[in-house]
C-alpha cells in the first residue's frame, strides 16, 4: 500500500478482511490491533453523536435496542453503553458480524457486559426491524455501487427508527496518519494493508450527497467528526432530524 496514493476516487480493491476464506490467529491478532486504533483515532465519537442525535429525534426513550452490523471486536459500543447510562437510557445491544474469528474477540470483550449480545449472521438473512437503530462502524466502505445502496437499505428495513453510520473520511492527511501508525503498532498484514486502504475506500461530503440521492432520502444528513470520520444518520421516511 503506498504512502503516495491518489485519493480523488474512492479505491476499488478488496480488503483482506473482505476475504472469509481467511482467518485464524492472524485475524484475531488484527481485531485486537484495530481496537488501539480504534482509541488513537477517537472512533466511537460518530456512532455516540449519531445516536445521540437520533434518540432525541424520536422523544427521547428510556429503552433502547440497538445492532451494530458488521461489528468486529464491538468496541466503540463500550462508550456508547457509558454515553446511554449517563442519560439514564435502559439500552441493549446485538453485535452482529460473518466471522467466528470477531464474534470471538466480541464476546471476550464483553463477556461482563450483560447489555450486550452477539450474533454471527449476514445482515441480508436478518429479519425486518430488528432493533430500534441499526448502527455500522467502518462497515459500508467495504461496499460501492449498487451493493452499497443495498447495504444501507438492509440496514434501513432491519430498523425500528433508523440508521447511524460512522465511517472515514477521504482525505490525503488520514491516509498518511494511518498509513504510518499501522507501521508503528503493527506488523500484522490485516492492518498494514487494511487500514490504509480504508482511509482509500472511505467518503467525502460529495460521497455522502451521491448516496441520498441515490437512496431518495433527503432527511439523511451527514457531519464531519473528529478525527477524520463522518457521521451520518438515516431517520426512517417520515422521520426527520430537527
Amino acid at each position: 500500500m503506498s504512502f503516495f496514493r491518489t485519493l480523488h476516487s474512492r479505491a476499488k480493491e478488496e480488503e483482506l478482511m473482505d476475504d472469509f476464506t481467511m482467518g485464524g490467529e492472524e485475524l484475531h491478532e488484527a481485531l485486537r490491533h484495530l481496537r488501539r486504533l480504534n482509541k488513537l483515532f477517537a472512533a466511537s465519537g460518530p456512532t455516540v453523536s449519531g445516536v445521540a442525535k437520533l434518540w432525541e429525534s424520536i422523544g427521547k426513550p428510556d429503552k433502547l435496542t440497538l445492532m451494530d452490523v458488521g461489528a468486529g471486536s464491538g468496541d466503540v459500543n463500550q462508550r456508547l453503553l457509558k454515553w446511554a447510562k449517563k442519560q439514564g437510557i435502559d439500552m441493549h445491544i446485538m453485535l452482529v458480524d460473518m466471522t467466528e474469528e470477531a464474534c470471538q474477540e466480541a464476546r471476550q470483550l464483553f463477556q461482563n457486559e450483560p447489555r450486550v449480545r452477539v450474533q454471527r449472521a449476514d445482515l441480508t438473512t436478518l429479519p425486518d426491524a430488528s432493533a430500534d437503530i441499526v448502527t455500522g462502524s467502518q462497515f459500508i466502505h467495504h461496499f460501492e455501487g449498487e451493493q452499497l445502496v443495498n447495504m444501507v437499505g438492509h440496514m434501513l428495513r432491519t430498523s425500528r427508527y433508523g440508521v447511524v453510520i460512522n465511517d472515514i473520511h477521504r482525505h490525503t492527511v488520514s491516509y498518511k496518519a494511518v498509513w504510518i501508525t499501522t507501521r508503528l503498532i503493527s506488523r500484522n498484514r490485516y492492518i498494514r494493508h487494511d487500514g490504509p486502504l480504508s482511509v482509500a475506500k472511505g467518503f467525502t461530503r460529495q460521497d455522502w450527497q451521491e448516496l441520498r440521492q441515490r437512496l431518495n432520502h433527503e432527511t439523511m444528513t451527514y457531519e464531519w467528526k473528529p478525527l477524520f470520520r463522518f457521521s451520518v444518520v438515516i431517520p426512517q421516511q417520515g422521520g426527520a432530524i430537527t
